[in-house]
């Protein structure tokens, strides 16, 4: 689904400037890499037109966040640094603010949820944080933040809500255009706001026939409203696997921003987040987090509606393995790689082999095999046999189900 930003909104002088943005480029010259970007095949085919990856996922602690805390963090005056940094974060925040004060020398403090992913907390106290865990959703967790810089002086480094956050995520539109300069569309994930629109000033004001469009996920889609009402509107319990941009109000200061500079906003369904990271993993070799493949899934879904040449950016990679598996067999299944079936035949020995045999001939790879026995709707002598099998895609599904039927078996849908 797709939402136009609103550009009857009054014309306002932005928070953040391009010299602001070449500025942050300046600042971060050894600090944070510059990433690669990637031409994906398989992708242009789908599109009809160049698609390139912008692979930010290779960035230092493995995402953009880097960036912006950097900044925010060398623009701290003496006695603010002396003070130290506090954040609240469930992983990449955490990581960018961790290693960027570790190379300023500024004692840094994130309080990340109860239930973070082990591996974000390991990764956040390695680059030299003291980690507090705080709360079982992320509102807890920034309340206890907040409290703690009100208690003890230390600086709060908000995740997207601030121009020099702002400032510093914005070197991606100058690396974008530099690297890819025929682009004509740049799709980014959008959670509060930060990266959409430090991307929007930088494009914008170098190159104002770019579209920059912003995705998100259908179930935590703050933006569509917000830019309907003309100010930052709170979406109550957002929900999707791509808690990278999970946020459930833009910030004040991007949302401005985002409303006068960028060029829409589209949301993408959990099927289309898990359908892309597979796609990343398989295609393009990248381990993206969800997150960081909503622009896939943007083009996954409307595969021909933007201007190519095509950058997506892979805003991230930091994806809990837990939580890989499952997006995983979610992609697999929403991609028609799996296969749920019920067959209902005699209760005799050798019922199941000669399933079996059927389904080796039409190479389908047995996952799982269940027998029901109880049902009452089941004749004395039959039998039940709930199969679970992997395919190659959904062709492959109809040619299963019809080898299964012509051999006699009854399918139950």
């Amino acid at each position: 689904m797709s939402y136009s930003t609103s550009h009857s909104l009054p014309r306002r002088l932005p928070a953040v400037t391009l010299d602001d943005v070449r500025g942050a480029q300046k600042m971060l010259g050894g600090v944070a890499r510059v990433t690669s970007m990637a031409h994906s095949h398989h992708l242009s085919q789908l599109a009809g037109t160049p698609v390139h990856l912008k692979c930010e996922n290779l960035q230092r602690t493995g995402s953009f966040k880097l960036r912006g805390a950097y900044v925010r963090i060398a623009g701290l005056l003496p006695e603010e640094r002396a003070a130290g940094v506090v954040a609240a974060s469930a992983g990449n925040h955490a990581q960018g603010v961790a290693l960027a004060s570790a190379l300023l020398g500024v004692r840094s403090t994130v309080f990340m949820p109860v239930g973070a992913p082990l591996p974000k907390v390991a990764a956040t106290r390695d680059y030299g944080a003291e980690v507090r865990l705080h709360g079982h959703v992320v509102d807890e967790t920034l309340a206890a933040a907040q409290e703690y810089a009100e208690r003890t002086g230390a600086v709060f480094i908000h995740p997207f809500d601030h121009p020099d956050i702002v400032a510093g995520q914005g070197t991606l539109g100058l690396e974008i255009l530099e690297q890819c300069p025929e682009v004509r569309t740049i799709l980014v994930g959008v959670g509060g706001g930060g990266l959409l629109a430090g991307i929007s000033v930088a494009v914008k004001a170098l190159r104002p026939d770019v579209k920059v469009i912003g995705v998100q996920a259908a179930g935590a889609a703050a933006y569509p409203p917000s830019l309907d009402a003309g100010r930052p509107v709170s979406v109550p319990h957002p929900s999707t696997m791509a808690d990278g941009i999970k946020v459930g109000r833009p910030g004040d200061v991007p949302f401005r921003l985002v409303a006068d500079l960028a060029d829409g906003v589209r949301t993408v369904s959990e099927d289309a987040l898990s359908s892309a990271l597979l796609l990343c993993l398989e295609r393009a070799k990248l381990v993206v987090e969800p997150a960081g493949a909503s622009p896939v899934a943007a083009l996954l879904s409307d595969p021909r509606g933007f201007e190519g040449p095509v950058v997506a950016l892979l805003s991230g990679g930091n994806v809990d393995p837990l939580l890989m598996q499952r997006v995983l067999t979610h992609g697999m299944a929403a991609a028609g790689r799996y296969l749920s079936l019920r067959l209902r035949l005699d209760d005799r020995p050798g019922a199941l082999a000669s399933i079996l045999g059927v389904l080796s001939v039409v190479d389908a790879n047995v996952l799982d095999v269940s027998h029901v026995r109880t049902d009452p709707r089941l004749g004395l002598t039959e039998v039940e046999v709930e199969l679970q099998l992997e395919t190659k895609g959904p062709a492959h599904c109809v040619e299963v189900a019809s080898a299964l039927r012509e051999a006699g078996y009854t399918v139950i849908d």
